[in-house]
């Protein structure tokens, strides 16, 4: 299974979202220094290792946004643990304007 697919299904389980995009955005950072090299080697853009996260849920009612991106963050520590380099979280409560 894809690391997409991956965060895809644990993001559904858990919040269960009445809308979920998870767009992998690893190529926009091909050239970048990799720092797990001492920066000497540059990313090649490949795989998947950044993501841009747009998720709106009911879970996320009453939540302050670093509370909304410390609870996607917290459930996903096994893909930053394991190779995910990068998330960027776009969180939403339903009827909540999102720019996407």
């Amino acid at each position: 299974m894809s690391r997409q697919s991956r965060i895809e299904t644990t993001l559904s389980e858990r919040f269960d979202p009445e809308r979920l995009v998870v767009i992998n955005e690893s190529h926009l950072h091909a050239g970048h220094h990799n720092a797990d090299e001492g920066g000497a080697a540059t990313f090649d853009g490949g795989g998947e290792t950044h993501f841009r996260i747009r998720i709106v849920a009911g879970a996320f009612e009453g939540m302050s946004r670093i509370e909304r991106h410390r609870a996607v963050n917290a459930l996903l520590k096994p893909e930053l643990d394991s190779g995910l380099h990068a998330m960027a979280v776009e969180a939403a409560a339903p009827g909540e304007p999102t720019r996407w």
